[in-house]
């Protein structure tokens, strides 16, 4: 019987035995496998990734896609810094408020004060006076109601002399704690007001020393050019393939949509520095930050955004295979498939783009192709 328990146990741990080293290889081609399908997860989205870092350095490495970032960040940081500098205004204001009222309270209470001590040291020197006395020393019947009268009046008088008293002690207690408050907040904002204001010059020096490089280094300069020829060929390319399209007969009357000095003409222009021809499909009219741009004629928008090279731009069909342009815009007024009328505000002067100051790029384009805008205005 031993011997026969002996033998089973025996049998069992030989099985045991050979039996175990079958089952890890099992556990670990697995675990193996789960690994090796992790690993190709994590290779497939690390490809991926450095597809998309590819593409994004391709596009930030365009001159115009620099600028627009830029200009972008410039934008950003100058909206938060008018916000914060109008909270800020307007915080002063309601400072300034407080001050006042707080002045002019604390004179009323001054007032009450002072005569609600008067009456106190008068009933002080003069002793508590006996109403019971007073009035049953009337004369009679008549005298008694008087005399009744003048008491109500007296205590009623006093009575609301120190409800204004304590009133006006809350106001002025409740406008210094409102004040304070105030001042902290507006301690933050003026240092958010700084910070912020020191971020929009930093983001306006990267751009203008992108700019500076634009003029100065030859071949960043002929980069920033040929992005500018290829953006307007893609003008050409949107006004012909728009949806939009204005029934009017495109008569050609059009007005300045900025008045102002042209500082660069329609055509061929030599680069200042390097001598080379250039083809400029535009002319440029100087202006100031914000001026209003109108629409040269009445007309449908056909595209408002933006366009590599041009900024903000905005894109109007008249008619008849006429198109006007505007670009390097700060903000823009209207919307694709937007009617304008002739002189409507559509956008306002700006600096965006490969510009390297504020004006308004503005052409004009038969069948999509750039002419002088001169034979038009």
């Amino acid at each position: 019987m031993r011997m026969g328990k002996t033998r089973a146990i025996a049998a069992a741990l030989a099985l045991t035995l050979f039996a175990t080293p079958a089952s890890f290889a099992l556990a670990d081609d697995a675990e193996t496998q789960e690994l090796e399908t992790q690993l190709e997860d994590l290779q497939k989205k690390a490809e991926e990734q450095q597809r998309k870092t590819d593409k994004l350095d391709e596009r930030i490495g365009t001159v115009s896609e620099q600028l627009r970032v830029l200009s972008e960040d410039v934008k950003e940081a100058e909206t938060e810094y008018r916000e914060i500098a109008g909270e800020l205004q307007a915080t002063e204001m309601r400072i300034e408020e407080n001050e006042e009222l707080l002045a002019e309270t604390e004179a009323k209470l001054s007032d009450k004060v002072a005569q609600l001590r008067g009456r106190i040291r008068n009933i002080y020197m003069h002793g508590q006076v006996n109403y019971i006395d007073v009035l049953f020393g009337a004369k009679d019947f008549s005298d008694f109601l008087t005399r009744m009268d003048l008491f109500k009046r007296v205590i009623a008088s006093d009575t609301e002399l120190v409800r204004e008293v304590q009133a006006e002690k809350r106001v002025v207690e409740e406008t210094r704690a409102a004040l304070e408050k105030q001042r902290a907040y507006e301690a933050r904002l003026a240092k958010a007001a700084e910070e912020k204001h020191e971020e929009l010059l930093d983001r306006q020096a990267d751009k203008n020393r992108l700019l500076a490089k634009m003029e100065s280094d030859r071949e960043v300069s002929q980069q920033a050019y040929e992005e500018l020829i290829a953006a307007s060929a893609e003008v050409e390319r949107l006004i012909r393939a728009s949806r939009y399209q204005y029934p009017g007969g495109g008569t050609g009357a059009m007005i300045w949509p900025l008045v102002g000095e042209i500082t660069s003409e329609y055509g061929w222009r030599i680069h200042p520095i390097y001598g080379t021809s250039r083809y400029h499909s535009g002319m440029d009219i100087g202006g100031d930050y914000g001026d209003p741009i109108l629409a040269a004629a009445a007309g449908v928008v056909t595209y408002s955004g933006w366009i590599s090279g041009y900024g903000y731009a905005v894109i109007i069909d008249h008619g008849g295979g006429i198109s006007t342009l505007y670009g390097h815009n700060e903000a823009l007024a209207v919307s694709e498939g937007q009617t304008v009328a002739q002189g409507q505000i559509i956008a306002y002067c700006g600096s965006t783009g490969n510009s390297t100051g504020p004006h308004c790029h503005f052409e004009v384009r038969e069948g999509g192709e750039p002419v002088d805008p001169m034979g038009y205005l």
